[in-house]
């Protein structure tokens, strides 16, 4: 088959890109811009484009699909020839569903913990060799692309609640038709495309809604609006589900599920309870509890998720993905639990859309009190970017309650190193959907 793609450059869509010319397909693409990763990755394919931009002329009667990312615009000259033409046009999900749609489909979703859960059941079903496509938002250890297409009976997916395409503004999850989900719990995020909490929430009862009448639903019983929302649906096979027995010990967790104990080599409260969600999904293929807790001991974890970059007596240091409210109070307590004597320092940078709107800061508020020393760190010229007012680092300081607001990189290097010559043991953790304004973590390391 012949595929071009709209906006190659994408996280998922280059990896789609990658993997169906892996399994023989023919691929082009187009895009504006194309950042690393990506760039790389397609140039060593050959499938880079030539230029950047947008070309009507690649489009052609011979395409037998057309693959649009959402970072292109419903005018899209491309697309509007595409369509002119007839050829059969998809987002990424619903290409996926296209793929699968006699697959057994399972889909993680949730507002933080999604690309942590399906690595979970990635890892489940390779350590018990079991054939299995994937889609998931991050690259992992042991997997080549973030995309696995094959003639698998089931397909993983991460299930994301972002906007599907320029033509399609329903989100990315109503497309799969799952027949198990697991939702981590809501909270809101995406501000700029769900300008309240209520549209927010109604996203998930979309995902709902889209479910196998007789497939199965695991839901965080600790999320009340995510409670309110299943009640709501009546959908009939549901089950809740929560953190097991657990200590900490070093590098991990020490759980107890069944009379037996597990060494698993993560942590946080997050965590483990989105391991039992895992583990839930996993029976509905029929694995038992007790061979999903058994591999999960060599799970390797995904990157950027409280991922330790480097450790010695005296200094951690962590790297996390945390962007939204929910996901920085969940990290910053996993670490403090983790490190209970450590002087913690905890630096989060502003970068995603809604942590950049000043009104919505003030959701932060209290996520970071558990750290001896917060550094917020911004860039102006990402608001000025964005066309969003920068506010001052009073109004930073004020709006997440705790800790200094500073967009000057050699500042924050300094307080930093102070605050590491001045204890015996100290543990970083820096927060970023972003690249830290080009901070090296490595600058830390004594």
């Amino acid at each position: 088959m012949n595929y071009h793609f709209i906006a190659i450059g994408g996280a998922v869509m280059h990896n789609l890109a990658l993997e169906l010319q892996y399994i023989n397909h023919t691929v082009t693409g187009s895009d504006d811009n194309i950042f690393e990763p990506a760039k790389s990755r397609l140039f060593n394919a050959g499938l880079l484009p030539e230029s950047n931009g947008w070309y009507p002329n690649k489009i052609s009667k011979n395409l037998d699909g057309i693959i649009v990312g959402m970072h292109a615009k419903a005018d899209n000259p491309e697309l509007l020839h595409a369509l002119a033409l007839g050829i059969p046009t998809y987002s990424f999900p619903e290409f996926i569903y296209h793929h699968s749609q006699n697959k057994t489909r399972l889909a993680m979703a949730g507002s933080h913990g999604k690309t942590t859960c399906t690595g979970m059941l990635m890892h489940i079903l390779k350590t018990l060799e079991i054939k299995f496509d994937y889609l998931v938002g991050s690259q992992l250890p042991g997997f080549e692309r973030m995309v696995k297409l094959s003639d698998a009976p089931i397909m993983v997916i991460e299930a994301d609640e972002y906007l599907t395409s320029p033509l399609d503004a329903r989100p990315k999850f109503v497309h799969y038709k799952a027949h198990a989900a697991m939702i981590t719990g809501i909270a809101w995020d995406h501000v700029n495309v769900f300008p309240t909490e209520e549209i927010y929430h109604k996203q998930f009862s979309l995902l709902i809604n889209t479910l196998q009448k007789d497939g199965s639903l695991f839901w965080f019983e600790g999320d009340a609006a995510l409670k309110e929302i299943v009640s709501a649906s009546h959908y009939p096979f549901h089950a809740s589900y929560k953190e097991p027995q657990y200590q900490n010990i070093p590098k991990g967790s020490l759980v107890k599920v069944g009379g037996y104990s597990f060494s698993l080599p993560f942590y946080g409260k997050h965590n483990l309870q989105n391991a039992s969600g895992v583990v839930k999904m996993a029976e509905t293929l029929g694995i038992s509890a007790l061979e999903s807790w058994k591999a999960l001991q060599t799970f390797p974890g995904t990157a950027k998720r409280l991922e330790q970059v480097y450790s010695t007596a005296k200094l951690s240091i962590i790297r996390d993905f945390a962007h939204a409210p929910s996901k920085v109070e969940a990290s910053v307590l996993a670490v403090r639990e983790q490190f209970p004597t450590h002087h913690f320092i905890a630096v989060f940078e502003v970068h995603t859309y809604s942590s950049l709107d000043s009104d919505f800061m003030s959701r932060y508020n209290g996520s970071l009190h558990p750290a001896n020393e917060v550094i917020i760190l911004f860039d102006p010229h990402v608001f000025a970017q964005k066309n969003m007012e920068i506010p001052s680092k009073e109004t930073i300081e004020m709006r997440f309650g705790k800790g200094l607001a500073m967009s000057d990189i050699s500042t924050l290097k300094s307080v930093v190193i102070a605050g590491i010559q001045s204890h015996t043991s100290t543990v970083l953790l820096f927060m970023s959907s972003g690249n830290l304004g080009g901070l090296d973590l490595k600058e830390f390391q004594c």
